[in-house]
């Protein structure tokens, strides 16, 4: 069996980061292991939370995975909460790329045209420089541009503005993007997988639901990542992460008891199960 790590926060409650990750690679036939980097009561989006950082043990921990010998078939990062836990995330990366492992940062930093609260001009820099370090990254517009030092239009953008953000992020050193949120119309999303190396572009583009929620971001890099580290292509990866969140959307909104901090992904679950 292959094992991955996911390095993410544990929002107690709230649908998003590891207790997104750790169901969705394991379905996929996948040992989840994990480094957690917080640990908070739910997550940011509810009114009131506890937040406990763990940056100080991620060292004590790599040590005993060294004396272990363990090795990883693929890293995958999502929300990190400062500075200090970037630069050490790129020395994991150095040591445990021994086995060649898959790595995939989804660098969570912000939506909507703005950082999230707490990240500032600098944490922006040094995130680019860790997504030079990973095979994929699955930025929103918003991260995007900001990577890139661009504008942000909101929903008001041309095909060649997405390509220059794609070439943009290519010029830095990012391997292969999968960049999210696209919507030239208004009733569809879409996907752009771009190759720096090749040039070479996918697309995938289906119906866009008007239901903004937390972990949905999350979902779709988990899946990604994990039809990634069993060897299908990027074309088929992104394809399914998509339809993946697409159909836990759906039933979310077939339910009028569901809560407004997460989708119902658990009931799409059957779909990816290996």
């Amino acid at each position: 069996m292959k094992r991955i790590l996911t390095i993410q926060d544990i929002s107690c409650v709230g649908k998003c980061s590891l207790t997104v990750a750790l169901p969705i690679i394991s379905a996929q036939g996948i040992e989840a292991c994990i480094l957690p980097t917080a640990l908070l009561s739910t997550h940011t989006g509810f009114k009131n939370f506890t937040f406990r950082d763990l940056t100080d043990e991620f060292d004590a921990i790599t040590r005993v995975w060294h004396k272990e010998n363990i090795a990883f078939n693929g890293i995958y990062t999502g929300f990190l909460g400062s500075f200090s836990q970037l630069e050490l995330i790129e020395k994991i990366f150095n040591e445990f790329s021994g086995s060649a492992p898959l790595i995939l940062v989804d660098p969570c930093m912000g939506d909507n045209g703005k950082l999230y609260h707490g990240f500032d001009e600098k944490f922006v820099m040094k995130m680019r420089e860790l997504c030079t370090k990973a095979h994929v990254i699955t930025p929103n517009i918003t991260e995007a541009s900001f990577m890139c030092g661009m504008p942000f239009f909101g929903s008001d953008y041309t095909q060649d503005y997405i390509l220059e953000l794609l070439e943009g992020l290519a010029s830095f050193g990012v391997r292969k993007i999968v960049l999210k949120g696209i919507r030239y119309k208004q009733n569809e999303c879409g996907i752009i997988a771009y190759d720096a190396k090749t040039k070479e572009k996918v697309e995938y583009f289906h119906e866009f639901l008007p239901f903004h929620t937390s972990g949905t971001g999350d979902i779709f890099a988990s899946v990604l990542f994990g039809s990634l580290v069993n060897g299908e292509t990027i074309e088929t990866a992104i394809k399914k992460a998509a339809n993946f969140v697409l159909e836990s959307i759906k039933i979310t909104l077939q339910d009028n008891n569901r809560t407004w901090y997460g989708v119902q992904f658990e009931k799409s679950l059957k779909d990816i199960i290996i």
